[in-house]
């Protein structure tokens, strides 16, 4: 109840001064919801897919990535929506991107939770992931004021499959890529041990409580997305909100912007000086929260646990620093560089997710070291 009174009235303020920053304040709400009830975590899935040879999450989020393709390519192509224009996620291929992507998947590994995952577990009452949350943003405050010679290593820029080769072309290449991944991970011996869909009837209880079964969840992701690129003119993001999070709090502590070259001019700059809730991604994941909150109350699970061990705090402070880090360097997270960016046809995109792979493996290995063992479903409970 108080989730859906705290989303009700937030909605409500926000409708008085802009119905698209209301609309996109619900998108986030939705993207919350499902993300919490098909428990739809990219880490959990990798380090399943490492441990167990268990491929259910993967191929959900392949399912996800070819939904998201297919909506997104009609309207990249034409430039526009609702009579705005829109913009792909698109960012360049960089030593540092590469870098920052691998260092993101060992953060999500020791964090227990990627840049959705953060959001919609802290949201649903896990106080762990609070504190992965703000080191994450003080990640990503660090990284804002490296930035500039990060930027100076070598890449190859940018890289749009879809303007390049044409979106045709370029959604079937990513869709048999996408293939080619599924096939090879099932001759490596990888299955789905999970059920992708509903298992028994269907119910409006187990809609409004849950669990939502994977493939469900990866359709409403896609949807969701879609609707954000439409509405907002970009695809859904999340860790640009952190940062800047990271460098309001620094302000408020005396911390001087105009002594960083990224944040004393142009877009940051103006973010820094503008509300919180004027900044789309910032709206965005407030909803993310009121919308895990609010699935997590019907469901009945909202139970936070201060008795955390130490090596576990441990790795979610040193695991919310590299995924703030990592994001920052690497332009986005599983969801801004990954999951927008595939669908966006950037190549960059793909790059992001073989860096991260390696980074989940390197992170799986060091879990022991934090008291993360096998056993465990995963760092976070929930996965």
């Amino acid at each position: 109840m108080v989730a859906l009174v705290v989303a009700v009235g937030l909605f409500l303020h926000l409708l008085g001064s802009s119905g698209r920053s209301a609309l996109l304040f619900v998108i986030g709400v939705a993207l919350g919801f499902t993300l919490y009830h098909a428990a739809f975590g990219f880490t959990g899935a990798y380090r399943r897919a490492i441990l167990e040879k268990d491929i259910s999450g993967v191929s959900a989020q392949l399912i996800m990535l070819a939904a998201a393709m297919l909506l997104f390519a009609p309207i990249l192509a034409q430039g526009a929506a609702l009579g705005h224009g829109v913009a792909a996620a698109v960012a360049p291929v960089s030593v540092s991107m590469v870098f920052g992507a691998m260092i993101f998947g060992i953060g999500m590994q020791l964090a227990g939770g990627c840049g959705s995952g953060t959001l919609f577990t802290a949201g649903g009452g896990n106080l762990r992931m609070v504190l992965v949350l703000a080191f994450f943003c003080a990640g990503g405050l660090w990284a804002s004021l490296d930035l500039h010679w990060w930027r100076e290593l070598p890449g190859i820029g940018e890289i749009s499959l879809g303007e390049q080769l044409g979106w045709g072309r370029a959604i079937f290449l990513q869709m048999v890529a996408l293939g080619l991944i599924y096939l090879g991970l099932r001759l490596f011996g990888a299955d789905n041990k999970r059920p992708l869909w509903w298992v028994g009837a269907f119910t409006w209880q187990r809609l409004l409580r849950g669990p939502w079964p994977l493939l469900f969840g990866a359709g409403m992701l896609a949807l969701l997305n879609w609707a954000t690129l439409v509405v907002a003119g970009h695809p859904w993001s999340i860790t640009w909100a952190f940062t800047l999070w990271g460098a309001k709090t620094a302000m408020a502590f005396g911390w001087d912007p105009a002594t960083s070259v990224f944040w004393s001019g142009g877009f940051p700059r103006a973010a820094l000086i503008r509300p919180v809730l004027e900044d789309v991604t910032s709206l965005m994941d407030i909803g993310i929260v009121c919308g895990a909150f609010m699935a997590a109350s019907l469901a009945g699970k909202v139970a936070p646990n201060a008795r955390i061990p130490l090596p576990s705090l441990l790795a979610a402070a040193v695991g919310g620093l590299l995924l703030g880090y990592g994001a920052r360097l690497a332009y986005g997270c599983n969801i801004g560089a990954f999951f927008s960016g595939v669908a966006s046809t950037s190549v960059h995109g793909w790059a992001w997710i073989v860096a991260a792979a390696v980074g989940n493996v390197i992170g799986v290995r060091l879990q022991p070291l934090f008291g993360i063992n096998k056993a465990e479903p995963q760092a976070n409970g929930r996965f």
